[in-house]
């Protein structure tokens, strides 16, 4: 019988890893010696293994990265700290519960967590509205951060939502005026940011705490300015083209790392995240205390100049001079 939650490219792992526990039980049953076949065959499993994962297609990685039993943000926090006090409210409105956000110890750093908090129940899901943070999420998480501020305490954004919540009432309490907010403060907040994408990193509602000094994706996670079935809604009107939208995003951890988008990739267990937990939170905590290690050593003015200019060298930026504007109107009057 399959497991839950297996992945059609997962099939053929899961079918000989079948057989592995069959010859087990067999040889354990009769007394048979096996040692030889089930020492071949957990090979061909491991190679069949490192060829399947190694070589997931853009859209296999989104998938993976909404695995349901994939580590979510307060999964991770709860496993790299020490201690942890969740913090909550905006002052302003009520306190979202798909933003989440506290105070928490790695050895002796102290360090200010933000994240998008996602459920696995649907009443999980529900109260944590999928993971799509309001406005009020937003505002929240900027109070954090200006309270890390002014303790001089670093901050670490931890990324994993579909989107902003794009309901009429999150338009009527300002979402985008929230995002941006956030992007405007968060250029030039005095403390270190390390941002991680744990899962899904999807248009602005990633962006709203995705500017860091470091950000980094785990290997199989993506982050675009769109889902791939938004994509394929948008230009083919229908879903069924997620695949060869996800193709052409290029959202992957490798594909924003040679564009130059983030700073580097957090190894996952083979497999995924979700087949190894601890490895996950073990990897991510090493990364994060060998930045924390070198930020504190590191000129404030010197940090934000540096942030700053990693950002605005991104893309493409054309200026249109004079005569060149005079040339196109000559043209279009033609």
């Amino acid at each position: 019988m399959m497991p839950n939650n297996i992945f059609d490219f997962e099939k053929p792992i899961v079918e000989l890893e079948s057989k592995l526990v069959e010859m087990r039980k067999i040889a354990d049953e009769n007394g048979v010696e096996m040692e030889a076949a089930t020492a071949d065959l957990e090979s061909k499993i491991q190679d069949l293994k490192l060829n399947i994962y190694h070589n997931l297609s853009r859209w296999q990685r989104v998938q993976m990265s909404r695995h349901p039993e994939r580590p979510y943000s307060l999964d991770y926090i709860h496993n790299i700290t020490d201690e942890f006090v969740e913090l909550f409210g905006d002052r302003n409105f009520r306190d979202d519960k798909a933003m989440i956000g506290g105070i928490g110890r790695i050895g002796n750093q102290s360090v200010m967590f933000i994240g998008q908090q996602k459920g696995r129940t649907t009443k999980e899901r529900q109260y944590r509205n999928f993971g799509m943070p309001n406005p009020e999420g937003y505002r929240k998480a900027l109070r954090l951060m200006k309270m890390a501020e002014k303790f001089q305490i670093p901050v670490v954004c931890l990324i994993d939502t579909p989107g902003a919540y794009p309901g009429l009432e999150a338009e009527e309490r300002g979402q985008g005026e929230a995002i941006a907010r956030n992007l405007l403060e968060m250029s030039v907040l005095r403390v270190p940011i390390i941002c991680v994408v744990i899962g899904e990193g999807a248009s602005g509602g990633a962006l709203g705490i995705g500017i860091g000094d470091k950000v980094y994706m785990m290997e199989n996670t993506w982050y675009s300015v769109i889902s791939p079935e938004s994509c394929s809604s948008i230009l083919w009107r229908s879903w069924e083209n997620k695949e060869q939208a996800a193709e052409a995003l290029k959202l992957t951890a490798k594909d924003n790392l040679r564009l130059g988008i983030i700073d580097g990739i957090v190894n996952e267990p083979l497999g995924g995240a979700h087949r190894n937990p601890e490895d996950a939170f073990v990897s991510v905590k090493e990364q994060l205390l060998n930045d924390l290690n070198t930020f504190a050593e590191m000129d404030v003015d010197e940090m934000i100049a540096k942030r700053i200019d990693k950002f605005t060298q991104m893309g493409v930026v054309r200026e249109e001079v004079e005569a060149d504007v005079a040339e196109l109107k000559e043209k279009e009057l033609a």
